[in-house]
């Protein structure tokens, strides 16, 4: 899986955005059971799912209160 940056994220449509968000949740979540039972090959992996999370988590939320303001 590769890390988006925060542009090619903003450039998703909602869709698309909780689709990447599930998939990525996903992966993590299979990550740190892995990292638990058994070595990672790449440890830093972890830190870049959870970062990547809370990128689309946070565009998520800016889209969210722009439209508040909008209706406002």
């Amino acid at each position: 899986m590769s890390i988006t940056k925060a542009d090619e994220l903003r450039e998703m449509s909602e869709e698309q955005l909780a689709l990447t968000l599930k998939e990525t949740c996903d992966g993590y979540f299979k990550l740190k059971i892995q990292s638990q039972t058994e070595r990672l090959g790449a440890p830093s992996e972890l830190s870049k799912r959870r970062r990547l999370i809370a990128r689309i988590l946070t565009i998520q939320n800016e889209r969210v209160r722009a439209a508040d303001t909008v209706k406002a």
